[in-house]
């Protein structure tokens, strides 16, 4: 399938460093870290860009990881600086609750995505309720999205829209889509959809970030995501800097500063990147297998303490068809392949 972009039109682009990113700083993002990206994000022209634990709103627990600062601090520390981007947060509903989307709000918070599995939006009702009480932007995201057809997709799509997303985005948690995977959901969307705009958030694992968001704008997607140096979980995001080059070329800059944000990259999370994520051989693990981005470093430090090769772990979650908030299957499936293992080797 061919893609043409002479019907795109320049996206909305929002900058989620400070959220997905998270899961590759381990969570250990600090004010002055922040207020520094967020500055240079907003100098760009970025239109919004996404601060929160990497698990949203709540997410700084044991099962998650603990964050350094909390999320409030941060949030504030970039409503500081900020003078045009809207500040945003991620809600996932039953780790996010009414008291931590009030108290974002409370500390600056403009836009809340809140994400659902693909196959749950009726779980958010009561959150975009919320949103729209509190005079948010509301965006919908449906995560894990390469794991249901496009019809299928516009069905849950429409759900959030009746419950009041101004977006909703075909996410694809697990960087396992291929060009006309994410052509043909975004369309569906598109198609389907009456009022909300549509959006598309790419993860890098089989290192199709770029490319998938090319051709979800190709299908008429509205908003697209990236990170600073694809800084995310698994193999990172759609790498904002890259983004903006590709759009000016294309004729589809928004109004972004590439090298305003060619400098951010390179001099301000470059610096402190805790590793730089690329397609290694665990990413690309959780790419084909269809498994949950955000289980990578999880799967690498439990296979460590058991001595499991992490990419046996993450072929046997992905078998499973695990999602996001089944994270304790990581342990388990670990100690089970341990087992198994220990037995062969008595036989």
């Amino acid at each position: 399938m061919s893609f043409d972009l002479s019907f795109a039109k320049p996206p909305v682009v929002v900058d989620t460093t400070l959220r997905d990113g998270s899961h590759a700083h381990r969570h250990q993002y600090t004010p002055e870290e922040a207020r520094a990206i967020a500055q240079a994000l907003d100098a760009a022209g970025i239109y919004a860009l996404e601060v929160a634990h990497g698990d949203g709103l709540g997410g700084s627990s044991l099962q998650y990881g603990f964050s350094r600062v909390s999320e409030l601090e941060l949030i504030r520390a970039v409503r500081e600086v900020v003078q045009r981007a809207k500040v945003a947060a991620l809600l996932l509903p039953g780790i996010g609750t009414r008291k931590e989307l009030k108290e974002a709000v409370e500390a600056g918070v403009q836009m809340v995505r809140i994400a659902t599995q693909c196959t749950e939006a009726d779980i958010s009702e009561q959150h975009f309720g919320m949103a729209k009480e509190m005079g948010l932007l509301a965006v919908g995201f449906l995560m894990m999205s390469h794991m249901r057809p496009p019809e299928f997709l516009a069905e849950q799509a429409l759900l959030m829209e009746s419950y009041g997303a101004d977006v909703v985005y075909i996410v694809d948690s697990a960087g396992a889509m291929l060009p006309e995977d994410a052509y043909l959901r975004v369309r569906a969307l598109k198609e389907a959809l009456k009022r909300a705009k549509v959006g598309f958030h790419a993860h890098n694992n089989l290192g199709l970030a770029i490319g998938n968001t090319l051709a979800a704008l190709a299908a008429g997607a509205d908003w697209v995501d990236g990170t600073l140096r694809g800084y995310g979980a698994g193999a990172g995001n759609a790498a904002t800097e890259v983004l903006a080059a590709v759009l000016d070329k294309a004729g589809l800059n928004p109004g972004l500063e590439v090298f305003k944000l060619l400098d951010a990259a390179e001099y301000l999370v470059g610096p402190i990147l805790h590793f730089q994520p690329y397609p290694d051989r665990d990413s690309v693990a959780i790419g084909y297998a269809g498994v949950y981005s955000t289980f990578l470093l999880h799967a690498k430090r439990i296979g460590k303490e058991l001595g499991v090769d992490p990419l046996a772990i993450l072929l046997e979650l992905g078998r499973r068809q695990a999602v996001a908030g089944q994270e304790d299957w990581i342990l388990r499936v670990a100690l089970e392949l341990k087992e198994k293992e220990a037995g062969a080797l008595a036989d």
